[in-house]
């Protein structure tokens, strides 16, 4: 996906793009590795781009000088300014704008909008809007119009009797083009100015004040003056780039249409910038609850519901409804402004701060979008995190999909009024409910609201990403086909934490306790334990986003881009929805924060009482630090930026891990019960040492091995990896990987190139050297997954083909799992996870490796003992005997015994 630009591109209904393609009016992105350029999001628009204007010369456009504006003006803007705190966006908006004389654009008229829009102006350096343009081509001795006056139409209609006005156009805008028509060398910039008071980022207010914050209704002059007095600290000015209307004119249109695209254009780029600010403009409740029944899809339900019960179409028609209610959101400004105030009270106690990467290129790509937050879903903090990051900086939250187990007593009310919507965690065989489901989602996308989702479908348990469900990918897909006129954009978030506030519940479950339902009394009896506990710190990463047009130009073959019946199923849908789902997954990893706790758990895991002299533990994290330098992953990958020293300080702190004093020097370790948390925090960041931890493995039980075998095998067993991690490379792409970091590994003298036959050969030390140590702490988090892939090829031979069925051998394949722990060392939670196996089987079935029978039935051949002999490269032989020894056979029904009469 191309880079996006930092403000919304003015669009012309017929797909020409008016603007200036000036290189200086966009800047790059503090942070952000890819700097935006000047597309507009939109491929047809963007195909359609038209070459810049050659600019005339203009005798009007003399050097600007200082200018004093009305002694009048200038004494109300002095009263205002106490009242007043100005966010300008961009940065630099003095950038956008070249030498020719210069014509704002409001949305709407107003004395306190013209003094908040000249003090930007000159705190910014741009001419002020308070003087005339040359020559006055407005005839108003200002600068500056609007689309449309407070009231003024009803305000005229009442006073005189006449019929109210029914002009769609600022008859200001009408005479700037007329004076362009008759002078040639005229040639003003048309800058549109967004105005919000009461809706600057990274602003608070009180709770009266939430009631005076920016909305979509214009207001009248004394809710404007409440809304200034109690919000207008928090003022937003955003200025976008100035629209040439020499090539509208050009276009030889008649004045009148000529006047009214272009207020329609300004029009349109107000609402896409109101809607990303503060959203869309909401209905009820209620009246969203009545376009889902009135729809044709849930009328056709119902009918089939009344059919199937036999019952009244009324009785099917009121269960329809209470779905809708159960599940619409009611989405409520001062409820979200409020929770926000409360919010920060509660991230300053429990956080010791929050981060956050790559948000700026979302909120260029915002407007004109129907967004889908896509995050990674670890905690229950996850979707009150992201809606308040997007809030307070300047975007509107999303309508979040939560499980209908959180609908809890006044809890579920809150949720609601924050945009949540209830969905039941199993829908299958209730056609009614899925339709009246899939409706509701379609009519957000239709609206404009940003929708916030999980693709696991549930919080993750071991910290790995867990495999996506497609259900709301595809009514998304299903929604924007059935009207496919706004862009989808998906934004994979990666969420990272230091501390789970979820980890002692966790820590049951993964003990084979059962799970605790949510209750109010439990959430009640948490909150003070929960604000005096230290989380340490939080990142959210914004993830590279996926465009769903995309998508659908690759794998939608015969789409013509028209819209799709909601009756007709087509064949490539699936398979899109799927690959929708995989790379959310793939993007979400792409965006990791590797954390202090992250490099501990990487480092003391890898020891069997996981603990670590204070020397070796330094200098493990050093090496993973290094390692993710010398071969990144993504340039969306952060890192902390701590010192080795600092990160084990901070552990300390956190009461993560425990120093214990030694002569001989001091020793960290982690406790049992700890050490099953921290599997959860080296999880988080296990796919990106996969090259390394490859290597490692190789190594781990052999002396020496050839450049090729490594390449060689780590594109056979590339495959299981990326669909287990989610990895983002082709098998090519991963042997590239491994060439690279081989590299860091000569430098570190982790390993000694000792030929270069046969395109070179490696060796290790021997003996228990330091080099070995770090060798074998690296190989370690993917040693199970090898052990896994050997239970499960040791089963299938031991069992043979035509044996087991997919759901059999997995089940075997976790006995076999769960008894290898037991009888020799403890393992991750996740080794004996039956959802890792089922990975593993169903990859082996896409290879072709194993198939099934008539009987669906497993049946392999030879290939499947050539994989557990490069198996045999990776683990010892104690190791593989211990396997095969566990590896279960199917119990085999007896035989019916004949009875002699």
């Amino acid at each position: 996906m191309p880079p996006m630009p930092d403000q919304p591109t003015l669009q012309f209904p017929d797909g020409d793009p008016q603007r200036r393609t000036d290189p200086s009016a966009v800047e790059d992105v503090p942070g952000d590795p890819a700097a935006p350029s000047a597309a507009t999001g939109d491929p047809a628009a963007d195909t359609a781009r038209a070459p810049a204007t050659p600019v005339l010369p203009v005798p009007l456009a003399a050097p600007r000088r200082a200018v004093r504006r009305p002694w009048w003006m200038g004494l109300l803007g002095r009263v205002m300014q106490p009242w007043i705190g100005l966010k300008v966006e961009p940065q630099t908006p003095e950038a956008l704008v070249d030498e020719r004389p210069v014509c704002y654009v409001l949305e709407d008229y107003g004395l306190s909008n013209a003094l908040i829009l000249e003090r930007a102006c000159r705190e910014a350096g741009l001419p002020s809007p308070l003087q005339p343009l040359p020559g006055d081509p407005l005839g108003r001795k200002r600068a500056y119009v609007a689309l449309s006056r407070r009231n003024a139409g009803g305000a005229l209609a009442m006073a005189t009797g006449q019929p109210q006005s029914k002009a769609t156009h600022s008859e200001s805008l009408a005479r700037l083009l007329e004076a362009h028509r008759r002078d040639d060398l005229l040639d003003v910039q048309v800058v549109p100015v967004s105005i919000f008071v009461g809706r600057s980022p990274d602003k608070n207010n009180g709770w009266f004040a939430v009631l005076f914050s920016e909305n979509w209704t214009i207001v009248g002059r004394f809710r404007r003056l409440l809304s200034i007095l109690l919000n207008g600290r928090d003022t937003l000015v955003r200025f976008a780039e100035p629209v040439d209307v020499r090539p509208l004119l050009d276009e030889g249109l008649d004045p009148e249409r000529t006047v009214r695209k272009l207020s329609r254009v300004l029009r349109t780029h107000f609402n896409r910038v109101r809607e990303a600010i503060i959203g869309p403009d909401l209905s009820t409740r209620r009246l969203l609850v009545d376009k889902v029944l009135a729809s044709t899809a849930v009328k056709d339900a119902i009918a089939d519901q009344a059919r199937r019960d036999n019952s009244k179409p009324e009785d099917a028609w009121k269960k329809a409804h209470a779905y809708a209610y159960e599940i619409a959101a009611d989405y409520s400004h001062p409820v979200v402004r409020s929770a926000s105030y409360l919010l920060t009270t509660v991230w300053n106690r429990i956080f010791r701060g929050v981060l956050v990467h790559h948000i700026d290129t979302l909120k260029a790509a915002a407007p004109g979008h129907e967004i889908v937050y896509v995050p990674s879903h670890r905690s229950h903090m996850d979707y009150l995190l992201l809606s308040y990051l997007l809030y307070n900086r300047g975007i509107v939250p999303p309508h979040i999909v939560a499980g209908i187990n959180l609908n809890l007593p006044v809890i579920g009310t809150l949720l609601r009024k924050g945009g949540a919507f209830f969905i039941r965690r199993s829908i299958r065989g209730n056609a009614l409910y899925s339709t009246v489901l899939a409706e509701y989602v379609a009519q957000l996308v239709a609206g404009g609201y940003s929708i916030e989702y999980f693709v696991e479908g549930g919080r993750s348990r071991t910290g790995r990403l867990l495999s996506p469900k497609g259900g709301m990918v595809s009514m998304t897909v299903r929604a924007f086909l059935r009207q496919p006129t706004r862009p989808v954009l998906f934004q994979p978030i990666y969420v990272g934490y230091e501390k789970l506030m979820e980890g002692n519940s966790y820590l049951d479950e993964l003990s084979g306790k059962a799970k605790k339902k949510e209750s109010i009394w439990q959430l009640l009896w948490g909150i003070p334990q929960v604000l005096r506990s230290n989380y340490g710190q939080v990142v959210v990463n914004f993830g590279e986003p996926i465009a769903l047009a995309d998508v659908l130009l690759e794998h939608a073959t015969g789409w013509d881009g028209n819209a799709v019946a909601d009756s007709e199923r087509p064949e490539w849908l699936s398979r899109t929805v799927d690959v929708i789902a995989e790379q959310i997954n793939v993007n979400i990893n792409r965006a990791a924060d590797v954390n202090p706790i992250n490099l501990l758990a990487l480092a003391l895991l890898s020891t069997p009482k996981h603990a670590m002299g204070e020397a070796d533990l330094l200098a493990q994290i050093a090496l993973s630090k290094q390692l993710l330098v010398d071969v990144p992953y993504s340039d969306r990958v952060t890192v902390t930026p701590h010192t080795p020293q600092d990160i084990v300080k901070h552990g300390e702190e956190i009461n993560v891990l425990e120093r214990v004093a030694h002569p001989l020097g001091d020793v960290f370790r982690v406790d049992d019960e700890k050490s099953v948390l921290l599997t959860y925090f080296r999880n988080n960041v296990l796919h990106l040492f996969t090259a390394s931890a490859w290597i490692a493995c190789c190594f781990l039980h052999n002396r020496r091995m050839s450049r090729h075998t490594l390449l060689r095998l780590g594109r056979t067993m590339y495959p299981f990896l990326q669909a287990e991690l989610y990895l983002p490379w082709n098998e090519d792409g991963f042997a590239e990987r491994i060439a690279l970091t081989l590299q860091t590994f000569e430098r570190e003298a982790l390993l000694e190139r000792v030929s270069d036959e046969d395109d070179g050969i490696y060796a290790r030390n021997a003996g228990q050297t330091d080099e070995v140590f770090r060798l074998r702490a690296l190989s370690h988090p993917l040693q199970q997954a090898f052990e896994r892939y050997y239970i499960a090829i040791s089963v299938l031979a031991k069992n043979g083909p035509g044996t087991l069925g997919a759901g059999e051998l997995e089940g075997l394949c976790q006995l076999a799992a769960q008894r290898l722990s037991l009888l020799y060392a403890p393992a991750a939670p996740e080794f004996f996870d039956k959802s890792l196996f089922r990975g593993f089987i169903q990859k082996l079935r896409e290879l072709g490796l194993v198939k099934l029978d008539g009987n669906s039935k497993l049946v392999f051949d030879d290939r499947l003992a050539n994989l557990a002999k490069d198996a045999k490269v990776i683990l010892g032989r104690e190791l593989r005997h211990s396997i095969e020894k566990v590896s279960p056979e199917a119990v085999k029904p007896a035989e019916p015994v004949a009875v002699q009469e």
